[in-house]
């Protein structure tokens, strides 16, 4: 019988990655503080820490050592919240709340915001290549690693759905564009925390290429949850609006499909997710208990 208790694995790793993330982001000081500060602002109002918790479940699915991998857990975390940062403002979603706070824009302005999102974006890759990582890592796996992040974040990943999904404000999308959306905009990044915790947990061939595809089918259930959650979801639990996808006329699994065919296509990609883990063993249960967490949760 499995007794694994993810409450208190999130709770841990939440933890572990939170107080990373105090160590190794910048201080603020000099004439840049103000940037800097908005950048701490956003990475530490809080959040659920998927993909650098994905990252090191990953790493830990392949016996890797995580504790050393954790500047890139941070870097990781650093890309999530510019994106969010970015999304937030008037020109995007221009949304007010994030994870229950002011966002970004309403503390600090506009063009701070803006900077703050550039410098987690150019922060995480150097995080990437501090010379404490490179004394612990094969560099042809942190090469291989950074190339891996910078696809998921760049215009073949996050930033092509987000690109595609504002162009689709508003028009008709066919199914083969809402999945191209949605595995690029959310998708791209978390498949990659997974594979990267693969490849510098130094896990094979075979265990990098599953939970490559583990990552895939999870990355698309958790933006079909997110889709369900703007319809059906509580804002006080959410910590932001419901109901914005609907206002900007977004491309959404519900809106093409319907409720009953959105739940269960992320319970088919549930299924598929916990398929690629057959081959892994008990150090697999963080990521079999995420992906059910992912399809289950309310928030």
């Amino acid at each position: 019988m499995n007794t694994f208790d993810l409450s208190t694995y999130l709770k841990r790793q939440q933890d572990i990655v939170d107080t990373a993330l105090d160590n190794w982001l910048p201080k603020p000081q000099g004439p840049s503080r103000r940037v800097i500060e908005a950048m701490k602002y956003s990475v530490m109002a809080g959040g659920k820490r998927v993909r650098p918790i994905l990252f090191l479940a990953g790493a830990q699915a392949v016996n890797g050592d995580q504790e050393a991998l954790l500047p890139v857990a941070c870097a990781l975390e650093c890309i999530h919240t510019y994106s969010l940062i970015h999304d937030d403002l008037p020109a995007m979603d221009n949304d007010d709340l994030r994870r229950g706070k002011a966002t970004c824009h309403k503390v600090y302005g506009e063009a701070i915001a803006i900077l703050a999102g550039d410098g987690l974006l150019t922060y995480a890759f150097e995080l990437m290549c501090r010379p404490e990582l490179r004394e612990k890592i094969s560099l042809p796996l942190l090469n291989e690693a950074i190339f891996v992040l910078a696809r998921a974040a760049g215009v073949s990943g996050m930033v092509g759905g987000q690109t595609a999904d504002i162009l689709m404000e508003g028009q008709s999308v066919d199914p083969e564009t809402l999945s191209f959306i949605h595995a690029c905009k959310t998708g791209a990044l978390i498949e990659a925390s997974v594979e990267m915790g693969g490849l510098l947990g130094e896990g094979n061939d075979e265990e990098i290429y599953h939970l490559k595809m583990y990552g895939k089918s999870l990355g698309l259930a958790f933006q079909i949850i997110d889709d369900l959650l703007d319809v059906e979801g509580d804002q006080e639990l959410l910590g932001k609006p419901v109901g914005s996808d609907d206002k900007n006329q977004k491309a959404t699994y519900p809106a093409l499909f319907g409720i009953k065919e959105t739940k269960k296509k992320a319970q088919e990609l549930l299924e598929k997710a916990l398929s690629e883990l057959t081959s892994f063993g008990e150090d697999a249960d963080p990521l079999r208990a995420i992906a059910r967490y992912v399809v289950e949760r309310d928030r």
